[in-house]
């Protein structure tokens, strides 16, 4: 089979399209035909070597699949090849999804939405159930609440303003002037254009000087620290970003402010409730950009570009027959 295998930590060069054996399934394991994956942060950070002792080389990375089983292991129950499926691989353990075959774990594999494509189903693995522990487990954000989602036309950042509508809260985001109309669409209340107004002004604004519930950081650095004078009393923090830079504890003290910290983790369960979301139409991945396997590292290089324009995620067609035929491009 074809796979990307990293050879060396680095920049996008350090990618190599190599034949790999195919694996083969052990008991409880099942072995998926790829169709597409796609990239996020979480990819280039490996290749890079922000996880370098984690990650033993040469190796195969990526953290989303969509596909179709080929063949079961033993004892394998929920699956029969045929079946269209989708998942995270576990990070850290084992090789990734850039590749045309796949095994996983039974229990951390879900059935793949029917109303979505696979490269659509492929852009909502990793970041939809991000999104799904960050508010849903860590935020517990409730009907009538108000979120401040950063980033809200990006990979993480459009999947949680559709969550959060779906949740019942009045959703706050931060997008480019060019982006409004996209974040109105995925159903946000209010949207802030940050490089041309200060957020923190704009949600006192909007809400009478309270300050928002929650405020979910997709972005880090500053956006993070500046968060808590957002907030309302005993508002929360939830943030998937590395803390890079001193905090503001004491104006989150003065809040009575609660943070999470999320690096998702693997399961079942919030594939089947991501899935429930897309059915009953709450819920749609948005498509912004489709490479091939071997044009990875030019996904990379788009994603690690600054404003580079491509609004939610960057699918990869693993299989040529996941093209989109329904996606605006």
């Amino acid at each position: 089979m074809k796979a990307l295998r990293l050879k060396s930590f680095g920049g996008p060069e350090a990618f190599e399209l190599h034949d790999v054996p195919k694996p083969v399934p052990a008991a409880g394991q099942v072995l998926v035909r790829v169709h597409a994956t796609s990239i996020n942060p979480l990819d280039y950070q490996v290749r890079r070597g922000d996880y370098s002792d984690l990650v033993q080389l040469p190796a195969i990375t990526g953290h989303d699949v969509s596909g179709v089983v080929e063949a079961v292991g033993p004892g394998v129950t929920t699956f029969a090849p045929g079946d269209e499926v989708w998942y995270t691989p576990q990070i850290f353990d084992g090789p990734g999804s850039y590749a045309e075959y796949h095994v996983a774990a039974e229990a951390i594999i879900g059935r793949k939405p029917a109303s979505l494509s696979h490269l659509e189903a492929a852009s909502l693995t990793l970041v939809g159930g991000t999104v799904w522990e960050a508010l849903v487990v860590r935020a517990a954000l409730r009907v009538g609440e108000s979120i401040l989602i950063h980033g809200g036309a990006g990979g993480v950042g459009h999947v949680a303003i559709q969550v959060a509508k779906a949740m019942g809260a009045r959703v706050f985001t931060t997008v480019r002037e060019a982006n409004f109309e996209f974040a109105r669409s995925l159903g946000a209340d209010v949207v802030i254009d940050y490089r041309n107004e200060d957020y923190v002004d704009a949600v006192l604004r909007e809400t009478g000087g309270r300050g928002v519930d929650v405020v979910f950081d997709t972005i880090g650095g500053n956006t993070l620290s500046r968060s808590p004078d957002a907030l309302a009393q005993l508002g929360r923090v939830v943030s998937i970003v590395d803390i890079a830079e001193p905090q503001n504890v004491v104006q989150a003290w003065g809040k009575n402010a609660s943070y999470h910290f999320v690096f998702t983790r693997q399961n079942r369960g919030k594939l089947d409730e991501l899935s429930a979301l897309v059915e009953r139409g709450q819920l749609r991945p948005h498509v912004g950009a489709v490479y091939s396997l071997a044009d990875i590292p030019l996904a990379h290089t788009l994603l690690e570009t600054p404003n580079n324009g491509v609004r939610g995620k960057i699918a990869i067609a693993v299989e040529p027959s996941a093209h989109l035929a329904n996606a605006d491009l």
